[in-house]
C-alpha cells in the first residue's frame, strides 16, 4: 500500500508576488537594496527564475513594489493618527517607530534614495511621494497644535529633517527611546519658537 504525501497548495498570482516582495523586503532591510541580487531574492522566496521574472521583469520592479508597500503602510499609520490629538512625545515616537522593526537599517526611503541617485527613476518618485506625504501630515499636526499656516509649513520641513536625522541616529546608536526623546525635545523647541 502506498501513501501520497499531502502538500500545501502552490502559491499563485498575487500570493506569489507578495511572497517575493516579503523576501525582498526582509533582505533589503537587513543588507541594503544594491547588496541583494534578484537571484538571492528568488532563492529566499523559494521560486524559480521564470516565476520571479513573470511577476517582476527587473529587480528594480521588486524595489518599486517594496517601496509601494512601505508607502501603503505609512498611509495606514497616518490615517489612523489623523484625527488623534497627539502630544509632541507621541509624534516623535510615531516618526521614529521604524527603529523598533527587526533588522532596522534606517529609513527605507532614505536608503533607496541613496542607492538610486537618478531623480527621474521610479524609485525616486516614490521617495518624493513619501516625503511629501510625511511633510503634509506633520504640517497638519502642527496646524492642529495651533501654528498658523506659514510657520507650520516651515516647521514641518524642519521636523522632517529632524526625523531623517533621528532615523539615522537610531540605526547608528541603537537606542530608539533616547532618539525619540531627543526628537521630541527638538520638535518642542521648533513649535515653542513659532507659537
Amino acid at each position: 500500500m502506498s501513501s501520497t504525501a499531502t502538500k500545501a497548495p502552490a502559491k499563485r498570482g498575487p500570493a506569489v508576488r507578495e511572497a517575493i516582495v516579503d523576501a525582498a523586503a526582509a533582505l533589503f532591510a537587513e543588507h541594503g537594496i544594491r547588496a541583494v541580487s534578484a537571484d538571492r531574492i528568488l532563492v529566499e522566496a523559494g521560486f524559480s527564475k521564470v516565476t520571479f521574472y513573470r511577476h517582476f521583469p527587473t529587480k528594480d520592479d521588486v524595489v518599486v513594489a517594496y517601496l509601494e508597500r512601505e508607502l501603503a503602510y505609512v498611509r495606514v499609520l497616518l490615517a489612523a493618527g489623523a484625527d488623534a490629538d497627539l502630544s509632541v512625545d507621541r509624534i516623535a515616537a510615531a516618526l521614529t517607530d521604524q527603529m523598533c522593526r527587526p533588522h532596522f537599517r534606517g529609513c527605507p526611503f532614505i536608503n533607496a534614495a541613496a542607492e538610486y541617485p537618478d531623480p527621474a527613476h521610479p524609485v525616486r518618485a516614490l521617495v518624493a511621494e513619501f516625503r511629501a506625504l510625511m511633510t503634509d501630515a506633520i504640517e497638519a499636526w502642527l496646524r492642529k497644535a495651533g501654528l498658523e499656516p506659514a510657520p507650520a509649513i516651515s516647521a514641518a520641513a524642519q521636523v522632517m529633517m529632524l526625523r531623517d536625522g533621528a532615523l539615522v541616529a537610531g540605526y547608528l546608536d541603537q537606542d530608539p527611546d533616547r532618539v525619540a526623546a531627543g526628537l521630541a525635545d527638538a520638535i518642542r523647541a521648533i513649535v515653542d519658537r513659532r507659537a
